[in-house]
């Protein structure tokens, strides 16, 4: 490995490395009560080592959340390639959104659980293109084809979608903040939420 390619990669460990620390203190302490040096500080780098790579600390919990979804998109794309029952698709989707926040705790708990700040671009956050919509856009596409097949009543897709994505966010914030809970099994109680929300739009 030469050298360019050795200090790309020193470059490319250390910003996933402020992106770490970020979003661990962001969800600790909250985004208002972090600074940039405080992250610095986790690091054991310098204050200006972390404004080579992010502006402030707003854009730092934007490519957080950016990568949290850009992650996940690449997880369910790979399901809604496969060939088979949509049903069974849409179900495999919502289970793997779930076990990819019990994966990344941290991550996921910065994107779906900080409140987002008023310094937030949440325009540019809820518009279509946007890679946080392209990871909603699963939940519809999976329900459409559900519909067509017949295997679902016609609905209000988007209706369906949140009321999904509510449902798969609600176990996974519980069974990230509450592992100690005498749980019937994790992956049973994943399985059985799953199921109930799939029913309830069921022909």
């Amino acid at each position: 490995m030469g050298v360019r390619e050795r200090r790309a990669r020193q470059k490319k460990y250390l910003r996933q490395e402020i992106l770490d620390a970020a979003s661990e203190l962001f969800v600790r302490d909250g985004y208002e009560n972090v600074s940039m040096r405080r992250i610095a500080d986790k690091i054991e780098y310098s204050p200006t080592t972390i404004y080579i790579y992010f502006k402030d600390k707003a854009e730092l919990l934007e490519q957080v959340c950016k990568e949290t979804f850009s992650k996940l998109v690449q997880r369910l794309g790979k399901i809604m390639e496969q060939p088979g029952d949509p049903v069974e698709h849409l179900k495999n989707g919502l289970v793997a959104y779930i076990e990819f926040g019990l994966e990344n705790p941290h991550q996921y708990r910065a994107t779906f659980m900080v409140p987002i700040p008023e310094a937030f671009d949440r325009e540019k956050h809820h518009r279509m293109d946007s890679v946080g919509m392209q990871a909603f856009s699963f939940l519809t596409r999976g329900l459409t084809d559900c519909i067509r097949a017949g295997k679902m009543r016609e609905v209000d897709v988007d209706l369906a979608a949140q009321t999904l994505w509510a449902g798969i966010h609600g176990v996974t914030s519980l069974l990230i903040t509450h592992h100690s809970f005498p749980w019937a099994g994790r992956e049973k109680v994943i399985q059985a939420t799953v199921d109930t929300l799939v029913a309830g739009l069921a022909v």
